[in-house]
Protein backbone atom coordinates (compact mmCIF):
# COMPACT_ATOMS: atom_id res chain seq x y z
CA UNK A 1 0.00 0.00 0.00
CA UNK A 2 2.90 2.40 0.77
CA UNK A 3 4.25 2.02 -2.76
CA UNK A 4 0.83 2.74 -4.25
CA UNK A 5 0.48 5.80 -2.02
CA UNK A 6 3.62 7.22 -3.56
CA UNK A 7 1.92 7.46 -6.95
CA UNK A 8 0.81 10.93 -8.10
CA UNK A 9 -2.77 12.03 -7.33
CA UNK A 10 -3.77 11.96 -10.98
CA UNK A 11 -2.91 8.27 -11.31
CA UNK A 12 -4.53 7.36 -8.01
CA UNK A 13 -7.75 9.07 -9.07
CA UNK A 14 -7.75 6.99 -12.23
CA UNK A 15 -7.46 3.87 -10.09
CA UNK A 16 -10.31 4.99 -7.83
CA UNK A 17 -12.50 5.78 -10.81
CA UNK A 18 -12.44 2.11 -11.80
CA UNK A 19 -14.03 0.85 -8.58
CA UNK A 20 -17.57 1.63 -7.31
CA UNK A 21 -17.97 5.00 -5.61
CA UNK A 22 -18.69 3.32 -2.26
CA UNK A 23 -15.36 1.47 -2.44
CA UNK A 24 -13.54 4.64 -3.44
CA UNK A 25 -14.97 6.50 -0.44
CA UNK A 26 -13.95 3.66 1.88
CA UNK A 27 -10.27 4.21 0.99
CA UNK A 28 -10.36 7.37 3.11
CA UNK A 29 -9.66 5.24 6.20
CA UNK A 30 -6.40 3.81 4.82
CA UNK A 31 -4.16 6.73 5.74
CA UNK A 32 -3.92 10.51 5.70
CA UNK A 33 -2.70 10.25 2.11
CA UNK A 34 -6.02 8.70 1.09
CA UNK A 35 -8.34 10.58 3.42
CA UNK A 36 -9.49 13.27 1.00
CA UNK A 37 -8.43 11.77 -2.32
CA UNK A 38 -11.84 10.36 -3.29
CA UNK A 39 -13.38 13.84 -2.97
CA UNK A 40 -11.72 14.80 -6.24
CA UNK A 41 -13.14 11.95 -8.30
CA UNK A 42 -14.48 13.27 -11.65
CA UNK A 43 -17.23 10.64 -11.81
CA UNK A 44 -19.64 9.48 -9.09
CA UNK A 45 -22.00 6.52 -9.37
CA UNK A 46 -24.52 5.68 -6.66
CA UNK A 47 -26.53 2.51 -7.25
CA UNK A 48 -28.80 0.29 -5.16
CA UNK A 49 -27.68 -2.65 -7.29
CA UNK A 50 -24.70 -3.01 -4.93
CA UNK A 51 -26.86 -4.89 -2.42
CA UNK A 52 -27.78 -2.00 -0.13
CA UNK A 53 -31.29 -0.83 0.62
CA UNK A 54 -32.41 2.52 -0.71
CA UNK A 55 -32.48 3.82 2.84
CA UNK A 56 -28.81 2.97 3.34
CA UNK A 57 -27.97 4.36 -0.08
CA UNK A 58 -29.75 7.63 0.67
CA UNK A 59 -27.78 8.06 3.88
CA UNK A 60 -24.54 7.31 2.05
CA UNK A 61 -25.25 9.89 -0.66
CA UNK A 62 -26.26 12.52 1.89
CA UNK A 63 -22.96 12.04 3.69
CA UNK A 64 -20.59 11.76 0.75
CA UNK A 65 -21.95 13.98 -2.02
CA UNK A 66 -21.71 17.30 -0.07
CA UNK A 67 -18.05 16.48 0.69
CA UNK A 68 -17.12 16.25 -2.97
CA UNK A 69 -14.57 18.93 -3.83
CA UNK A 70 -13.88 18.64 -7.54
CA UNK A 71 -14.89 21.89 -9.27
CA UNK A 72 -16.47 19.86 -12.10
CA UNK A 73 -18.42 16.60 -11.85
CA UNK A 74 -17.88 14.92 -15.17
CA UNK A 75 -20.58 12.33 -14.51
CA UNK A 76 -23.11 11.70 -11.75
CA UNK A 77 -25.24 8.56 -11.87
CA UNK A 78 -28.12 8.04 -9.41
CA UNK A 79 -29.46 4.52 -10.01
CA UNK A 80 -32.45 4.26 -7.67
CA UNK A 81 -35.01 2.44 -9.77
CA UNK A 82 -35.21 -0.88 -7.93
CA UNK A 83 -38.46 -1.34 -5.99
CA UNK A 84 -37.93 -1.67 -2.27
CA UNK A 85 -40.38 -1.75 0.63
CA UNK A 86 -38.01 0.13 2.90
CA UNK A 87 -37.33 2.88 0.40
CA UNK A 88 -36.99 6.27 2.04
CA UNK A 89 -35.74 8.16 -1.00
CA UNK A 90 -38.19 10.88 -1.94
CA UNK A 91 -38.33 13.57 -4.65
CA UNK A 92 -36.84 16.15 -2.30
CA UNK A 93 -33.73 14.00 -1.95
CA UNK A 94 -33.41 13.82 -5.74
CA UNK A 95 -33.85 17.58 -6.01
CA UNK A 96 -31.12 18.24 -3.44
CA UNK A 97 -28.64 15.90 -5.12
CA UNK A 98 -29.30 17.38 -8.56
CA UNK A 99 -28.87 20.87 -7.12
CA UNK A 100 -25.49 19.86 -5.73
CA UNK A 101 -24.47 18.46 -9.10
CA UNK A 102 -25.48 21.66 -10.88
CA UNK A 103 -23.40 23.70 -8.42
CA UNK A 104 -20.41 21.49 -9.34
CA UNK A 105 -20.94 22.18 -13.06
CA UNK A 106 -22.01 18.63 -13.86
CA UNK A 107 -21.47 17.60 -17.48
CA UNK A 108 -23.31 14.25 -17.54
CA UNK A 109 -26.28 13.45 -15.31
CA UNK A 110 -28.06 10.08 -15.20
CA UNK A 111 -31.02 9.51 -12.88
CA UNK A 112 -33.13 6.35 -12.59
CA UNK A 113 -35.85 6.58 -9.97
CA UNK A 114 -38.84 4.29 -9.72
CA UNK A 115 -41.58 5.74 -7.55
CA UNK A 116 -45.33 6.20 -7.54
CA UNK A 117 -44.92 9.76 -6.32
CA UNK A 118 -45.75 12.53 -8.81
CA UNK A 119 -43.59 15.36 -7.58
CA UNK A 120 -41.07 17.78 -9.04
CA UNK A 121 -37.54 16.41 -8.78
CA UNK A 122 -35.57 19.23 -10.36
CA UNK A 123 -34.52 22.53 -8.77
CA UNK A 124 -35.31 25.66 -10.74
CA UNK A 125 -31.64 26.24 -11.52
CA UNK A 126 -31.37 22.90 -13.29
CA UNK A 127 -33.09 24.20 -16.43
CA UNK A 128 -30.43 26.90 -16.87
CA UNK A 129 -27.44 24.63 -16.31
CA UNK A 130 -24.82 25.74 -18.82
CA UNK A 131 -22.41 22.85 -18.25
CA UNK A 132 -24.78 19.92 -18.86
CA UNK A 133 -23.89 17.98 -22.03
CA UNK A 134 -25.59 14.60 -21.42
CA UNK A 135 -28.90 14.00 -19.61
CA UNK A 136 -30.40 10.53 -19.12
CA UNK A 137 -33.62 10.03 -17.15
CA UNK A 138 -35.53 6.78 -16.49
CA UNK A 139 -38.83 6.02 -14.74
CA UNK A 140 -39.11 9.50 -13.23
CA UNK A 141 -41.89 12.07 -13.21
CA UNK A 142 -41.36 15.13 -15.38
CA UNK A 143 -43.44 18.08 -14.30
CA UNK A 144 -43.35 21.84 -13.80
CA UNK A 145 -40.91 22.29 -16.67
CA UNK A 146 -40.69 26.03 -17.30
CA UNK A 147 -41.25 27.61 -20.69
CA UNK A 148 -38.31 28.33 -22.93
CA UNK A 149 -38.64 32.09 -22.49
CA UNK A 150 -36.64 32.00 -19.29
CA UNK A 151 -34.73 28.69 -19.50
CA UNK A 152 -32.20 27.07 -21.76
CA UNK A 153 -29.76 24.16 -21.68
CA UNK A 154 -27.19 25.67 -24.04
CA UNK A 155 -24.66 22.80 -23.99
CA UNK A 156 -26.96 19.77 -23.95
CA UNK A 157 -26.15 17.46 -26.88
CA UNK A 158 -27.51 14.09 -25.69
CA UNK A 159 -30.96 13.60 -24.16
CA UNK A 160 -32.41 10.18 -23.26
CA UNK A 161 -35.86 9.87 -21.69
CA UNK A 162 -37.09 6.36 -20.90
CA UNK A 163 -40.46 5.42 -19.39
CA UNK A 164 -41.13 8.79 -17.82
CA UNK A 165 -44.45 10.01 -16.47
CA UNK A 166 -45.32 13.42 -17.93
CA UNK A 167 -47.45 15.67 -15.75
CA UNK A 168 -48.74 18.67 -17.65
CA UNK A 169 -49.49 19.06 -21.33
CA UNK A 170 -46.30 20.96 -22.12
CA UNK A 171 -43.76 19.25 -19.86
CA UNK A 172 -42.07 17.25 -22.61
CA UNK A 173 -42.36 19.93 -25.27
CA UNK A 174 -40.91 22.60 -22.98
CA UNK A 175 -37.92 20.42 -22.21
CA UNK A 176 -37.28 19.69 -25.87
CA UNK A 177 -37.64 23.34 -26.82
CA UNK A 178 -34.85 24.48 -24.51
CA UNK A 179 -32.26 22.14 -26.10
CA UNK A 180 -30.98 24.19 -29.03
CA UNK A 181 -27.81 22.22 -29.87
CA UNK A 182 -29.14 18.70 -29.38
CA UNK A 183 -27.42 16.03 -31.48
CA UNK A 184 -28.75 12.77 -29.98
CA UNK A 185 -32.37 12.38 -28.82
CA UNK A 186 -33.97 9.20 -27.48
CA UNK A 187 -37.52 9.14 -26.11
CA UNK A 188 -39.11 5.84 -25.06
CA UNK A 189 -42.67 6.26 -23.83
CA UNK A 190 -44.68 3.93 -21.66
CA UNK A 191 -48.26 2.95 -22.45
CA UNK A 192 -50.72 5.83 -22.18
CA UNK A 193 -47.99 8.17 -20.93
CA UNK A 194 -47.23 10.33 -23.93
CA UNK A 195 -48.79 13.38 -25.54
CA UNK A 196 -51.06 13.08 -28.54
CA UNK A 197 -49.06 15.71 -30.36
CA UNK A 198 -45.50 16.97 -30.13
CA UNK A 199 -42.78 18.30 -32.41
CA UNK A 200 -39.13 17.40 -32.82
CA UNK A 201 -37.45 20.35 -34.51
CA UNK A 202 -33.66 20.26 -34.24
CA UNK A 203 -31.45 21.56 -37.04
CA UNK A 204 -28.31 19.92 -35.57
CA UNK A 205 -29.78 16.54 -34.58
CA UNK A 206 -27.79 13.53 -35.82
CA UNK A 207 -29.50 10.59 -34.02
CA UNK A 208 -33.20 10.17 -33.20
CA UNK A 209 -34.93 7.27 -31.40
CA UNK A 210 -38.68 7.37 -30.70
CA UNK A 211 -40.63 4.46 -29.26
CA UNK A 212 -44.41 4.61 -28.73
CA UNK A 213 -46.23 1.52 -27.45
CA UNK A 214 -49.88 0.82 -28.14
CA UNK A 215 -52.36 3.21 -26.55
CA UNK A 216 -56.13 3.22 -26.09
CA UNK A 217 -56.93 6.27 -28.19
CA UNK A 218 -56.24 7.60 -31.67
CA UNK A 219 -53.23 9.85 -31.86
CA UNK A 220 -52.79 13.11 -33.68
CA UNK A 221 -49.82 14.36 -35.67
CA UNK A 222 -46.15 14.16 -34.78
CA UNK A 223 -43.97 16.67 -36.59
CA UNK A 224 -40.32 15.87 -37.26
CA UNK A 225 -37.92 18.45 -38.71
CA UNK A 226 -34.37 17.10 -38.60
CA UNK A 227 -32.69 17.83 -41.96
CA UNK A 228 -29.22 16.55 -40.96
CA UNK A 229 -30.26 13.32 -39.29
CA UNK A 230 -27.86 10.40 -39.76
CA UNK A 231 -29.63 7.68 -37.71
CA UNK A 232 -33.36 7.13 -37.16
CA UNK A 233 -35.14 4.51 -35.04
CA UNK A 234 -38.91 4.78 -35.03
CA UNK A 235 -41.15 2.27 -33.24
CA UNK A 236 -44.87 3.02 -33.22
CA UNK A 237 -47.63 0.46 -32.63
CA UNK A 238 -50.37 3.03 -33.33
CA UNK A 239 -51.91 4.54 -36.43
CA UNK A 240 -50.08 7.81 -35.92
CA UNK A 241 -49.48 10.36 -38.62
CA UNK A 242 -45.79 11.21 -38.84
CA UNK A 243 -45.05 14.46 -40.62
CA UNK A 244 -41.44 14.67 -41.71
CA UNK A 245 -41.10 18.28 -42.82
CA UNK A 246 -37.92 17.77 -44.86
CA UNK A 247 -36.03 14.99 -46.53
CA UNK A 248 -32.94 13.78 -44.71
CA UNK A 249 -30.13 13.52 -47.29
CA UNK A 250 -27.51 12.67 -44.64
CA UNK A 251 -29.42 9.64 -43.31
CA UNK A 252 -27.21 6.56 -43.20
CA UNK A 253 -29.18 4.06 -41.10
CA UNK A 254 -32.85 3.69 -40.19
CA UNK A 255 -34.98 1.25 -38.20
CA UNK A 256 -38.68 1.68 -38.95
CA UNK A 257 -41.43 -0.29 -37.20
CA UNK A 258 -44.76 1.36 -37.94
CA UNK A 259 -48.26 0.35 -38.92
CA UNK A 260 -49.12 0.41 -42.62
CA UNK A 261 -51.16 3.58 -42.11
CA UNK A 262 -48.03 5.57 -41.23
CA UNK A 263 -45.60 3.89 -43.59
CA UNK A 264 -45.92 6.25 -46.53
CA UNK A 265 -45.33 9.42 -44.49
CA UNK A 266 -42.14 7.92 -43.06
CA UNK A 267 -40.73 6.26 -46.17
CA UNK A 268 -40.94 9.35 -48.35
CA UNK A 269 -38.37 11.12 -46.13
CA UNK A 270 -35.78 8.35 -45.81
CA UNK A 271 -35.10 7.50 -49.45
CA UNK A 272 -31.43 8.47 -49.07
CA UNK A 273 -30.81 5.82 -46.40
CA UNK A 274 -27.98 3.33 -46.91
CA UNK A 275 -28.96 0.70 -44.31
CA UNK A 276 -32.62 0.06 -43.52
CA UNK A 277 -34.46 -2.29 -41.16
CA UNK A 278 -38.22 -2.21 -41.66
CA UNK A 279 -41.15 -3.97 -40.00
CA UNK A 280 -44.50 -3.08 -41.54
CA UNK A 281 -46.83 -4.40 -44.20
CA UNK A 282 -48.69 -3.47 -47.36
CA UNK A 283 -52.03 -5.15 -47.94
CA UNK A 284 -52.85 -6.62 -51.32
CA UNK A 285 -55.24 -3.86 -52.32
CA UNK A 286 -52.85 -1.05 -51.32
CA UNK A 287 -50.60 0.84 -53.68
CA UNK A 288 -46.90 0.10 -53.37
CA UNK A 289 -45.39 3.51 -52.94
CA UNK A 290 -43.15 4.55 -55.81
CA UNK A 291 -40.15 5.87 -53.88
CA UNK A 292 -36.69 5.21 -55.26
CA UNK A 293 -34.02 4.06 -52.79
CA UNK A 294 -31.06 4.65 -55.05
CA UNK A 295 -28.53 4.69 -52.17
CA UNK A 296 -29.84 1.70 -50.22
CA UNK A 297 -27.13 -0.93 -49.77
CA UNK A 298 -28.40 -3.15 -46.94
CA UNK A 299 -32.05 -4.05 -46.33
CA UNK A 300 -33.39 -6.14 -43.46
CA UNK A 301 -37.07 -6.97 -43.75
CA UNK A 302 -38.94 -8.32 -40.72
CA UNK A 303 -41.76 -10.64 -41.81
CA UNK A 304 -43.65 -11.03 -38.53
CA UNK A 305 -46.80 -9.56 -40.12
CA UNK A 306 -49.06 -11.36 -42.60
CA UNK A 307 -48.49 -8.89 -45.45
CA UNK A 308 -44.88 -7.97 -44.70
CA UNK A 309 -43.42 -9.59 -47.79
CA UNK A 310 -45.46 -7.33 -50.06
CA UNK A 311 -42.97 -4.61 -49.15
CA UNK A 312 -40.18 -6.57 -50.75
CA UNK A 313 -41.43 -5.95 -54.26
CA UNK A 314 -40.98 -2.18 -53.71
CA UNK A 315 -37.36 -2.52 -52.70
CA UNK A 316 -36.52 -5.01 -55.44
CA UNK A 317 -37.87 -2.61 -58.03
CA UNK A 318 -36.36 0.62 -56.76
CA UNK A 319 -33.11 -0.24 -54.98
CA UNK A 320 -30.59 -0.39 -57.77
CA UNK A 321 -27.56 -0.44 -55.42
CA UNK A 322 -28.81 -3.09 -52.98
CA UNK A 323 -25.88 -5.31 -51.94
CA UNK A 324 -27.25 -7.24 -48.95
CA UNK A 325 -30.78 -8.52 -48.30
CA UNK A 326 -31.85 -10.07 -44.98
CA UNK A 327 -35.29 -11.59 -44.42
CA UNK A 328 -36.00 -12.43 -40.79
CA UNK A 329 -38.28 -12.09 -37.78
CA UNK A 330 -36.63 -9.74 -35.33
CA UNK A 331 -35.98 -11.28 -31.93
CA UNK A 332 -38.03 -8.69 -30.08
CA UNK A 333 -41.07 -9.43 -32.28
CA UNK A 334 -41.75 -12.86 -30.84
CA UNK A 335 -42.61 -16.08 -32.59
CA UNK A 336 -45.61 -15.04 -34.63
CA UNK A 337 -46.24 -17.26 -37.63
CA UNK A 338 -47.77 -15.58 -40.64
CA UNK A 339 -50.58 -16.97 -42.78
CA UNK A 340 -49.49 -20.03 -44.74
CA UNK A 341 -52.18 -19.41 -47.36
CA UNK A 342 -50.72 -16.05 -48.35
CA UNK A 343 -49.01 -15.85 -51.74
CA UNK A 344 -46.49 -13.31 -52.99
CA UNK A 345 -48.92 -11.96 -55.50
CA UNK A 346 -46.78 -9.24 -57.08
CA UNK A 347 -43.87 -11.32 -58.31
CA UNK A 348 -45.00 -10.68 -61.86
CA UNK A 349 -44.67 -6.93 -61.29
CA UNK A 350 -40.90 -7.16 -60.83
CA UNK A 351 -38.84 -7.09 -64.04
CA UNK A 352 -36.28 -9.81 -64.54
CA UNK A 353 -32.65 -9.17 -63.51
CA UNK A 354 -33.36 -6.16 -61.31
CA UNK A 355 -30.75 -7.12 -58.69
CA UNK A 356 -27.42 -6.60 -60.46
CA UNK A 357 -25.63 -5.34 -57.31
CA UNK A 358 -26.94 -7.93 -54.80
CA UNK A 359 -24.07 -9.93 -53.30
CA UNK A 360 -25.42 -11.34 -50.03
CA UNK A 361 -28.83 -12.91 -49.36
CA UNK A 362 -29.72 -14.16 -45.86
CA UNK A 363 -32.96 -15.69 -44.66
CA UNK A 364 -33.28 -16.37 -40.93
CA UNK A 365 -36.02 -18.64 -39.55
CA UNK A 366 -36.81 -19.97 -43.02
CA UNK A 367 -39.94 -22.17 -43.02
CA UNK A 368 -40.22 -23.16 -46.66
CA UNK A 369 -43.87 -22.34 -47.35
CA UNK A 370 -44.84 -21.96 -51.03
CA UNK A 371 -44.50 -18.17 -50.94
CA UNK A 372 -41.13 -18.49 -49.16
CA UNK A 373 -39.83 -20.75 -51.90
CA UNK A 374 -41.14 -18.42 -54.60
CA UNK A 375 -39.25 -15.48 -53.13
CA UNK A 376 -36.06 -17.43 -52.49
CA UNK A 377 -36.00 -18.82 -56.00
CA UNK A 378 -36.79 -15.42 -57.49
CA UNK A 379 -33.89 -13.73 -55.73
CA UNK A 380 -31.48 -16.51 -56.65
CA UNK A 381 -32.58 -16.38 -60.28
CA UNK A 382 -32.37 -12.58 -60.63
CA UNK A 383 -29.11 -11.77 -58.83
CA UNK A 384 -26.31 -12.44 -61.35
CA UNK A 385 -23.55 -11.23 -58.97
CA UNK A 386 -24.75 -13.01 -55.84
CA UNK A 387 -21.86 -14.39 -53.77
CA UNK A 388 -23.60 -16.13 -50.86
CA UNK A 389 -27.16 -17.13 -49.98
CA UNK A 390 -27.66 -18.39 -46.42
CA UNK A 391 -30.83 -20.05 -45.13
CA UNK A 392 -31.25 -20.65 -41.42
CA UNK A 393 -34.18 -22.97 -40.78
CA UNK A 394 -36.73 -22.17 -38.09
CA UNK A 395 -36.33 -24.23 -34.91
CA UNK A 396 -38.56 -27.30 -35.11
CA UNK A 397 -39.36 -26.90 -38.80
CA UNK A 398 -40.59 -30.24 -40.22
CA UNK A 399 -38.65 -32.04 -42.95
CA UNK A 400 -35.49 -29.87 -43.02
CA UNK A 401 -33.87 -32.32 -45.43
CA UNK A 402 -36.69 -31.75 -47.89
CA UNK A 403 -36.30 -27.98 -47.63
CA UNK A 404 -32.58 -28.34 -48.15
CA UNK A 405 -33.10 -30.42 -51.26
CA UNK A 406 -35.61 -27.94 -52.69
CA UNK A 407 -33.07 -25.14 -52.39
CA UNK A 408 -30.23 -27.11 -53.94
CA UNK A 409 -32.36 -28.11 -56.91
CA UNK A 410 -32.76 -24.52 -58.01
CA UNK A 411 -29.61 -23.16 -59.69
CA UNK A 412 -28.77 -19.49 -59.01
CA UNK A 413 -28.03 -16.96 -61.71
CA UNK A 414 -24.47 -16.42 -60.49
CA UNK A 415 -21.84 -18.98 -61.41
CA UNK A 416 -19.76 -18.06 -58.33
CA UNK A 417 -22.48 -17.99 -55.66
CA UNK A 418 -22.50 -20.21 -52.57
CA UNK A 419 -25.73 -21.52 -51.14
CA UNK A 420 -25.51 -22.12 -47.40
CA UNK A 421 -27.91 -23.73 -44.94
CA UNK A 422 -27.83 -23.66 -41.15
CA UNK A 423 -30.11 -25.02 -38.44
CA UNK A 424 -30.66 -23.36 -35.10
CA UNK A 425 -29.31 -20.15 -33.67
CA UNK A 426 -25.85 -21.64 -32.91
CA UNK A 427 -25.53 -24.09 -35.75
CA UNK A 428 -22.54 -24.24 -38.04
CA UNK A 429 -22.99 -23.97 -41.79
CA UNK A 430 -23.27 -27.17 -43.79
CA UNK A 431 -21.84 -27.33 -47.28
CA UNK A 432 -24.28 -28.39 -49.94
CA UNK A 433 -23.20 -30.48 -52.91
CA UNK A 434 -22.23 -29.11 -56.31
CA UNK A 435 -25.07 -29.13 -58.77
CA UNK A 436 -25.09 -29.33 -62.52
CA UNK A 437 -26.75 -26.67 -64.62
CA UNK A 438 -29.37 -27.78 -67.12
CA UNK A 439 -26.98 -26.66 -69.84
CA UNK A 440 -24.21 -28.89 -68.57
CA UNK A 441 -21.97 -26.27 -66.90
CA UNK A 442 -21.17 -26.57 -63.19
CA UNK A 443 -22.16 -24.02 -60.58
CA UNK A 444 -20.59 -24.37 -57.17
CA UNK A 445 -23.16 -24.07 -54.40
CA UNK A 446 -21.91 -24.67 -50.88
Amino acid sequence: MDKISELPDELLLKILSIVPTKVAVSTSILSKRWRFLWMWLPELEYSDSQGKSLLALRDFINKSLPLHRSPVIERLCLDLWEESHDSKVNPEDIKLWVETAVSRHVRELEVSYLSESNANMFPSGFFTCESLVVLKLRYMTLMDVPSTGCCCLPSLKTLQLESLTYVGVDSLQNLLSMCHVLEDLEVRFIQDEYPQMFTVIFPLLRRLTLSLPDCEWDLDEYEIDTPFLEYLKLEDWNESLWLFKKNMPSLREAYVHVESYALKSVVRSITSVKRLTVCSEVEEDQDVYGFVFDQLEHLELCVCKDDSLNLLVQFLKDSSNLRALDISILDCHGDKKTDDKFAWYKLSCVPECVLPSLQVFNWSRYIGRPRDRDIAFYVLRNAPNLRTATFRFEQGVPNPKTLKMELTLFPPASSTSHLEQARGSNATTDKLPKLAEPSGGDKEMS
